[in-house]
């Protein structure tokens, strides 16, 4: 008990200080979750491959250049409209990879189980992960399973790992953004995030809301063969949604972002959800959205290029880099005027991936 006491003044974690136990904010993508990593984690971790906080660590191995990641998945429910826990475990993973400039290569598959876990969903999910795989074109090469007693495990959580090969001569990241770059995202915001609440909470719409869980890599592939050294950064706005991803590319480049609020591509049944539920999509997680920080001279190619792919035909500018402002994210609204928007303290939405 008394290292764990010392422990807290290592860093003068002051921010954590309200907070003694885990809050479910602290998985949420905002403001909790990282305090969590600046005051704790990467303090004792640090290393100069952490220290740049991407989707996924650039390592350097005898010439080579490899790109790893983890993610964790406890998305409740296990089944959704648009996919499930499988589907998400892969597509997340290889996502990770591929907006951190990498062709995904290989993943592991470590699951938590729970004891009295239907054999017939584990197939389900199991089968999911290998058609998302294969769509991929990544192989699950390594795994593991832990079962838990009854009642501790709620079905089934999957970890994963992956790992990929970084594109010769590329780099961008978070610190990359420049002033001047366009933003771009790849299609509507919100609708994973959406499709989970639409089942937890009941809610039926004319069009049902379905997730976009779906792997990235190629239509990424695409952007980099046409466009190159002018993408500097990319993300996937999972957790937090797109608003929790621009924040962290304005603190890591120490710039503004203005994003456009009437350019944001919302489907309707999306909106009128997060009307009904008080939610601001700009909050919502996605699965299968990537944004883009592309140099002003190259943008209308790379929104071409993603216009022209089945996962990209609703591709959308919808913001700038700014030189004013740094660390800050204003919206321009469709009267004119600027208006913040602050990171989220924790999450709207616990549990959707």
């Amino acid at each position: 008990m008394d290292k764990l006491i010392e422990a807290s003044h290592w860093n003068c974690p002051l921010p954590l200080a309200d907070y003694p136990t885990i809050v479910m904010g602290h998985g949420g993508g905002g403001k909790l979750g990282a305090e969590l990593v600046e005051h704790l984690f990467l303090p004792a971790f640090r290393n100069p491959a952490l220290e740049k906080l991407g989707d996924a660590a650039l390592l350097g191995i005898n010439g080579a250049r490899l790109a790893l990641t983890t993610d964790s998945f406890v998305v409740q429910p296990l089944f959704f409209p648009g996919g499930s826990i499988g589907e998400l475990a892969v597509n997340g993973t290889v996502n990770d990879l591929a907006v951190s400039g990498a062709e995904p290569k290989f993943l592991t598959a470590g699951f938590i189980l729970e004891e009295g876990f239907p054999l017939a969903q584990l197939a389900a999910i199991v089968d999911a992960m290998a058609r998302a795989a294969d769509q991929a074109q990544v192989q699950i090469v390594t795994g593991d399973t832990k079962v838990v007693e009854r009642g501790h495990g709620e079905g089934c959580y999957i970890n994963t790992a992956g790992v990929g090969v970084v594109r010769p001569g590329l780099t961008l990241g978070p610190r990359c953004a420049a002033p001047g770059d366009a933003v771009l995202v790849s299609g509507t915001i919100g609708d994973h995030g959406m499709a989970i609440m639409s089942v937890r909470e009941g809610l039926e719409f004319e069009s049902p809301i379905r997730s976009d869980c779906a792997g990235l890599n190629h239509l990424i592939a695409q952007v980099l063969d046409a466009a190159g050294a002018a993408v500097h950064a990319m993300r996937d706005p999972t957790r937090g949604g797109l608003a929790s991803t621009l924040h962290e590319i304005a603190c890591a480049s120490h710039a503004g972002i203005v994003l456009y609020e009437t350019a944001l591509p919302v489907r309707f049944e999306v909106q009128s959800a997060c009307e009904l539920l008080g939610l601001d999509p700009v909050y919502v997680a996605n699965e299968g959205k990537a944004v883009f920080f592309v140099a002003p001279e190259a943008a209308d190619q790379a929104l071409e290029i993603l216009r022209a792919h089945p996962l990209g035909r609703e591709a959308a500018r919808i913001g700038q880099v700014t030189a004013d402002h740094p660390g800050i994210l204003v919206a321009r609204t469709s009267l004119g005027a600027n208006r913040v928007i602050p990171t989220q303290i924790g999450e709207q939405l616990p549990r959707i991936c």
